[in-house]
């Protein structure tokens, strides 16, 4: 009888960094998309992230992928995934 291991679903988020001046952390911004409940009418929302950057590799205009984790501090609940378009 084999077990697997029990994996918590971790919810995961697309973004352009917006600013990388911190140590470690960058904050990107998350664009979502949805139908107004009356009007119909399709309605932008960004909301801004801090998320852990730990080995520095984002850069400001770079297309990312972000994952949820523990909180790293008061404000960081997210650590940064993959890169998916570099600028540079």
């Amino acid at each position: 009888m084999s077990t697997k291991p029990i994996t918590k679903s971790k919810i995961i988020k697309q973004g352009v960094v917006i600013t990388a001046n911190m140590e470690k952390t960058v904050v990107v911004e998350v664009e979502r998309k949805y139908r107004h409940p009356i009007y119909h009418k399709i309605i932008k929302r960004n909301k801004k992230y801090k998320v852990h950057d730990p080995y520095g590799k984002a850069r400001v205009g770079d297309e990312v992928e972000i994952a949820e984790c523990r909180p790293v501090s008061k404000d960081k609940h997210w650590i940064l995934a993959n890169v998916l378009k570099s600028v540079n």
